[in-house]
């Protein structure tokens, strides 16, 4: 046991370590499920009921019967009271649930086309998404393009076109050699997803002939169909002509680009009150949460922030100085389901076209709903672990009720069949135990006379 203890402590601790992000994920399903474990947990204990009662009826002292009796009595209380401190944001009264938040496509829609490109944002669109999502490096001579990572080598084929650049900054090459990758085929032959929805024939030879994609070809995309645009902007290397002056190069392709500066979310920390004096339209984002004080001194109206960082307290307290939240990445229903419920205005999502046809939230209660499914959970429980209890009493003391002690009342048909099997049994005992050999036989007198020779 103490080394079950010790390994399970020690994987724990490594698993909490690696799958940080997971474990943030499991902490929050419990706000959605815990009324559904209370039901599972007791469950349990209406099963561990029976060989706990079966051991402390056959206990013979009351020291071990109290030394089984107790930890079990201790944890079942803990679980029938337990409802009375669970907390969980989709327990509302009705009419109180507000709007369903705004669904933005995580570099499109990755599921069905390759990340940051014009075929994935355009899905996102025909999906009906409400915004876009992306990331933006500075080609080495000026040109804010899409992509993710620092190099090539995952979404493009620059190890086949250029091998000695695969693990080089994009950043540090120009357009004209970026232009001429394909950004497409990686996504058919690696896909990104364990699952991954089916495309017909025209869409994946779509997909295999995506390029990497402009930021102002984005821009115009978004303005044309309505859609807010947010993006992270990479700050260029060393020696890059434009390391210093990436925040004006952005600017001005935003106002090439002629887009509704209402529809761009600035995410961008960096010089935030020399874009502001630039272009006083954009939609100040910020990426970390701060006092609202120091947001509305900012002219901060958004908060980008991790799912884990979810917090219905605080997403209430900001709305009231009229600062909405967004949240990424959350593409699982029960996950969304919970940012509804806390009241995010909207999140940044992979899964576009499933999130858009939820009607309400996973897991939705009233209060009363709620009272009513934890008392009758706890109250069958009770009745069905005392009902145990009662059982293996009875069977162990052997009182009438059980079939294994009772005794049937006298009747004349019992009394004759009861006769009859004696008397089979009996001749069938002594058949058994006679010799095997001819001679030790007994004759046939002898039998009847009860002699053997």
């Amino acid at each position: 046991m103490l080394f079950v203890l010790i390994f399970f402590t020690a994987a724990l601790a490594v698993l909490s370590n690696l799958w940080g992000e997971e474990w943030a994920a499991v902490r929050l399903s419990f706000q959605v499920t815990a009324p559904y474990l209370h039901i599972g947990s007791l469950a349990a204990m209406i099963l561990l009921s029976w060989p706990v009662a079966l051991y402390f009826v056959r206990m013979n002292t009351k020291l071990f019967q109290t030394l089984i009796i107790t930890p079990y009595i201790a944890v079942l209380l803990v679980l029938i009271f337990l409802p009375l401190g669970m907390y969980s944001p989709c327990i509302k009264e009705k009419g109180t649930l507000g709007a369903k938040p705004l669904l933005i496509g995580h570099r499109g829609s990755p599921m069905f086309a390759p990340e940051n490109t014009k075929m994935s944002f355009e899905k996102t669109i025909d999906y009906e998404g409400d915004g876009l999502e992306t990331d933006v490096t500075i080609s080495y001579d000026g040109i804010p393009f899409l992509m993710h990572d620092s190099t090539l080598k995952r979404t493009t084929n620059a190890g086949d076109v250029f091998p000695n650049y695969t693990n080089v900054n994009a950043a540090l090459l120009p357009w004209d050699m970026l232009e001429i990758l394909n950004a497409g085929k990686w996504f058919t032959q690696k896909p990104p997803f364990s699952y991954m929805e089916s495309l017909t024939d025209e869409e994946e030879q779509t997909a295999m002939n995506q390029s990497i994609y402009k930021l102002i070809d984005l821009l115009r995309l978004a303005d044309r169909a309505k859609k807010m645009v947010i993006f992270d902007l990479y700050r260029p290397p060393q020696d890059h002509p434009y390391r210093d002056t990436w925040i004006n190069r952005t600017l001005e392709v935003i106002n090439e680009a002629a887009i509704d500066p209402k529809l761009v979310l600035w995410l961008s920390n960096d010089m935030r009150s020399f874009v502001q004096s630039v272009n006083p339209g954009l939609q100040q984002t910020l990426g970390f949460k701060a006092s609202i004080e120091e947001l509305v001194s900012s002219h901060i109206v958004k908060l980008n922030l991790p799912y884990n960082e979810m917090s219905e307290r605080d997403i209430s307290e900001y709305a009231a100085a009229n600062i909405t939240t967004n949240l990424y990445v959350i593409s699982e229903p029960w996950l969304f389901s919970l940012a509804w419920c806390s009241g995010a205005h909207s999140v940044t999502t992979n899964s576009v076209h499933t999130l858009k046809k939820m009607e309400e939230p996973m897991f939705l209660l009233t209060p009363d709903q709620y009272s009513l499914m934890w008392i009758l959970t706890d109250v069958v429980s009770a009745l069905l672990i005392i009902l145990v209890f009662v059982l293996h009493w009875w069977r162990e003391r052997g009182l009438p009720c059980c079939p294994e002690s009772s005794e049937v009342p006298d009747s004349g048909f019992y009394n004759t069949f009861k006769t009859e099997m004696d008397m089979s049994i009996s001749e069938d005992s002594y058949v058994r135990s006679l010799p095997t050999t001819p001679s030790a036989r007994p004759s046939t007198q002898n039998m009847g006379s009860g002699e053997i020779a």
